[in-house]
């Protein structure tokens, strides 16, 4: 990346007033978990500068410095600065109505890797995964699954997971948007009405499946025991198909299967019941990786079974 005009940054650090230092921009749109996309720089930022100015060579206010990456406490070489067109929005929405008003759509996210990118045929690790549909939601009543990988928002690519909450929160709840979601080896269009973020709205939490009292399965070759969903499980869970995994060893328990997952897919394939899954798996190049979708709890990942070498 080329560095941007040198920036300034105005501030009192340790009671210092008025002092002035000068740096370059390393990166925007910073992902540091936040909804604010930020600005790093190498602007010296002490204790005391916070909510100054950073000020490119025109003179013009272009962020709020507001923290730094720091082992000591003390500047070390990383600052961040809050981009002022955030800055401004946010101080509008507290002028109009005393508070910041953000879109949520009610999903628990990851990033997408480029391992698994590859063996889903999404092609590059883009967008973010879903891991978790919030019961009732808005994500939910658009019919947003669990393990759906969401690439753009009203036509904007999600370039990386930490990009979808601040492109979805500065929509106005209300709002209708068309998520394009990646979904069993095929993209689709859903409409989803953008609700209000809400400090410390979680997803509801659901019980574990319960043991059920059938003889186990025998184990196949990769180390895995599936069963079929009863109705109760498949409510609790609010899912439509899939097997339950009885029994993880082996390669699929160095993959990280475990017991009481719940397998959605193989390679794309949507798993309907144990049998099915089992012709699935027979059909599979034994020399070749197995990408497979479980669910656990509430939140849905990719876990792929690499053949032995």
């Amino acid at each position: 990346m080329k560095p941007e005009p040198t920036p300034r940054g105005v501030g009192s650090p340790f009671g210092l007033e008025s002092t002035v230092t000068a740096g370059i921009v390393s990166a925007k749109s910073r992902d540091t978990g936040e909804l604010l996309p930020l600005i790093q720089t190498d602007v010296a930022i002490n204790p005391g500068n916070s909510g100054g100015p950073l000020i490119n060579m025109r003179g013009e206010v272009v962020g709020i410095n507001s923290q730094i990456y720091s082992r000591s406490g003390g500047y070390q070489g990383i600052s961040f600065a809050i981009p002022i067109d955030e800055a401004t929005r946010v101080s509008e929405q507290l002028r109009a109505g005393g508070r910041v008003i953000r879109g949520r759509i009610g999903v628990v996210i990851d990033r997408v890797t480029r391992e698994v990118a590859e063996s889903i045929g999404l092609g590059k690790p883009t967008g973010a995964l879903v891991r978790t549909v919030e019961a009732g939601g808005p994500a939910e009543k658009a019919g947003v699954e669990a393990g759906d990988i969401i690439t753009k928002v009203e036509g904007r690519t999600v370039e990386t997971s930490g990009e979808l909450p601040r492109i979805v929160g500065s929509i106005k709840p209300g709002n209708k948007a068309t998520l394009q979601v990646f979904r069993r080896g095929g993209y689709r269009d859903l409409s989803v009405v953008v609700g209000e973020l809400e400090p410390e709205r979680t997803a509801a939490r659901r019980t574990p499946d319960k043991e059920t009292a059938k003889p186990p399965a025998p184990v196949s070759s990769i180390g895995l025991a599936v069963s079929d969903l009863n109705d109760a499980q498949k409510r609790e869970l609010k899912v439509k198909n899939g097997v339950r995994v009885d029994t993880a060893e082996g390669i699929a328990a160095r993959a990280g299967v475990r017991e009481g997952d719940v397998i959605m897919t193989v390679d794309n394939v949507e798993i309907t019941g144990a049998k099915q899954f089992e012709g699935v798996m027979a059909k599979q190049d034994k020399s070749k990786p197995v990408t497979l979708l479980v669910r656990r709890g509430e939140a849905a990942t990719f876990l792929i079974l690499r053949p032995p070498r």
